[in-house]
This record gives C-alpha cells, structure tokens and sequence, in this order.
C-alpha cells in the first residue's frame, strides 16, 4: 500500500495556543482512518491541515504527492485542492444556486469541463448519494442530511483522490446522521481512501481501518477498532467514559 497521506513533526500555533505538538501520521491509500479526540486536542486542525486550509508553523506535509510545509505555490495548491475534497459541519451550498448547479460550478470553473459533461457528472454523484431526485432543487429546499449529502456529492464530482471528513454529522439529528453516514459507507466499499474527524463512536468502530486518539495537540493512542474497547491509556478511557 502507498502512503496518500504524510505527516512530519507538524506544529500549528494559534496566536500563544500551541494546538499541533509534533504531529507524525501517514494515511495508506485505500485507508479510513478516524479521528477522536476532546474539542481542543487539535483534530479538526490537523485535518485542515492536509488540504493547507490551515498553514503549518513547523514540519513537512505530503498529499497525493503535494509537498509542503509553510509555503507551497499557487499552483501547487491549486491541483492540491484538486485531489483532496473535504467536506465540513456546515454544508456551504450556495442558496441561490440548485443542486446541480452547486455541483457543476467547481469542474466547470477549476477543471473547465463541458457543461453537458459537468452535467452527467452532477446526475453520477447524485445517484452516489441517494438524491437524483433533487437535481433542480434549491437547497433551502432540502432537509440538514439532504444537504449534507449534496455536499459530500460537490466534493466527489472533482474526482478526488482522498476525502476529508470534518464532523459532518454534529449539526444533525440521528435519523438524518444515519443518512449520511450510509453515504461514508458506500464511499469506503469503494475503496475511498478517507480522513475522518468524528464524534461517532460506533461508527469509527465500525468502519475504519485505524483510530487515533488526539489528546492536548499530540497523537495520544492509536490502533484498530479494538482501542475502544479496551484503551491502553487512562486519557483515552476516560474520554469514552464521559462520551465525550
């Protein structure tokens, strides 16, 4: 397996607040990997990191082949953000615009794809998460887990090589989390290599390849499923005691 995805000693400060400790992680391709941790420990940091969302302080990144560490050119960037879709809480649709044409204005304006292939495109991955049907609507339209879907949907219409999952389910109910989560699942039986920050513990469980715990900015434990059920650390049982 090769390594998407390569982390060397990354520190990140915010202002005086140290979040990024030396962070080493390397993700193999085809590999889910989930990230847990307390809000604070510097997850959701790390993971904004491999799409340069966040600049890096000190160390060295490596994405679908990308280097970087606190400088990378513009070009650079740009195809880097080609390969790496990422999809967050909120789901950034634009109201105005309808569900196809949310999905088409990136490989139209980034990778200038023709519009009846953009199209074509927009009804694939629309069809990848269950909502075909919605085409033409408005996301004002659409129920939290709707848009959540059109989302991960947006994202995978520029044929990336990784996906990033940033919480995507803590704004919604469980009924509507369980869509989307459905949508994940069908992704990684695909052989989506995946980077997940989330608060689902069973679903971390039940299908990632690797958790890692994150803990006062430093990766604290990791392993496979098994760590949640028996944790080496006392950091880590007491964060699956309190449930977050």
């Amino acid at each position: 397996m090769s390594e998407i995805v390569r982390l060397k000693n990354v520190h990140k400060w915010f202002g005086q607040n140290h979040v990024l400790r030396g962070i080493d992680l390397a993700v193999n391709r085809g590999e889910i990997v989930a990230i847990i941790g307390q809000s604070g420990s510097g997850k959701s940091t790390a993971l904004r990191c491999m799409d340069r969302l966040e600049i890096i302080n000190e160390g060295e990144i490596t994405v679908c082949g990308h280097q970087f560490g606190n400088d990378i050119s513009h070009q650079d960037l740009k195809q880097l953000r080609q390969d790496v879709g990422i999809v967050f809480q909120s789901y950034n649709l634009f109201p105005h615009l309808t569900v196809e044409q949310n999905i088409t204005l990136a490989p139209r304006s980034v990778r200038k794809m023709a519009k009846n292939k953009a199209k074509e495109v927009a009804r694939h991955v629309l069809t990848q998460v269950g909502l075909l049907d919605k085409l033409e609507a408005y996301p004002e339209q659409l129920s939290g887990g709707q848009q959540q879907r059109v989302a991960i949907a947006r994202s995978l219409a520029m044929d990336p090589k990784l996906m990033l999952f940033d919480e995507v389910t803590s704004a919604l109910d469980p009924q509507l989390t369980g869509e989307v989560l459905r949508v994940i699942e069908n992704l990684a039986a695909g052989g989506m290599t995946m980077v997940l920050v989330t608060h689902e513990m069973a679903f971390a469980q039940k299908l990632a390849h690797r958790i890692i715990f994150m803990h006062q900015g430093r990766i604290h434990e990791q392993g496979n499923a098994k760590i949640l059920q028996a944790p080496a650390t006392p950091e880590l049982q007491e964060f699956l005691s309190t449930g977050l």
